[in-house]
Formats: structure tokens, sequence, C-alpha cells
């Protein structure tokens, strides 16, 4: 069984996402999702940006990409060690590298222009059918109205 303590479990409507975390390549980005689930912060907010075969886009409780949590946006942690595969997880930043804080994207494909461009903080190992469910926007930006939403984000050790 992977570790429990570096495992997120993000329930959708249409099923469980596990995610395993990568604290050794992005050790503050971890931290920070880890502690916005305890807070249950991502409950609720939408996938407000989604582009078919490229990426599902979440973490904003605004619903508008314009938004994060109240805490300070993290540094860059990018990485050469892994790569933008399909079930990806990265950080939604700003122009600014150093501008991550709540937001995050799960790819639906690969996309190397990423490597060593974004902070990669997890990789999708089971539920990756229901991120494909995930209704998609419209329009280059890939902006959806009426998206989905998340229903929970709990770390495994956590839950009884």
């Amino acid at each position: 069984m992977s570790d429990p303590e570096n495992t997120l479990h993000m329930d959708l409507t249409t099923g469980r996402v596990v995610i395993e975390l990568f604290p050794d390549l992005a050790p503050k980005h971890v931290e920070r999702v880890k502690m916005l689930a305890r807070e249950h912060f991502y409950d609720g907010t939408p996938f407000h940006r989604v582009i078919e075969g490229f990426m599902a886009q979440g973490g904003d409780p605004t619903g508008t990409g314009t938004s994060g949590s109240s805490y300070p946006d993290l540094p860059s942690e990018f990485t050469t060690k892994k790569h933008f595969l399909r079930g990806t997880v990265g950080a939604a930043r700003t122009a600014n590298p150093h501008s991550a804080n709540s937001q995050f994207y799960i790819m639906f494909a690969p996309a190397p222009h990423l490597d060593g461009q974004y902070t990669i903080w997890g990789q999708v190992v089971s539920g990756m059918e229901f991120i494909d469910k995930i209704k998609r926007g419209s329009g280059g930006g890939g902006t959806v109205t009426n998206p989905d939403k998340i229903v929970t984000v709990r770390v495994a050790a956590d839950e009884t």
C-alpha cells in the first residue's frame, strides 16, 4: 500500500480519484496541498478551466482562475526527474514562476512543453476515468460554464 500521509483522496460526483504525492520533488507544494485538504479548502471548488486533450484545472474557490488560499504564494519547485504525463498533477501559476498557491491541474495527456517550467506535486494512481468525465470548457481558454465540482479532498491518513 502507498504511504497514506502522502496520498490524497479526491472524491468527485462520479467517483474517487487517488493521487500519490511527491514530497521528495515538491516538499513545499505537498505540504500546502495537505494543509489545505485538512482545512477542507478544496471541498466544493470547481474545475473552472478544462481543455480537451490537455488538462483540468481547479483549486480556486472563486471559480475565476484568479484566486487562491489566504496563504502566501509558493516558490517554484521545478524538476526534470518527472515529466508531465497523463494523470500528472501540477501547480498552476501566473507568468511569475513563484506564484503557485492553491490551484492545480491534472493532465489528460502528456505535455512535454511544461517539463521544467511548472511544479509537479503528484500523480493520479487510480480514478483517472473520473477525471476524464469532467465537463470541458469552451473556446481556447477552456472556461467552463456550470463546472463540475470537487466533493471532498482528504489526506488518506486522516480517513477512518
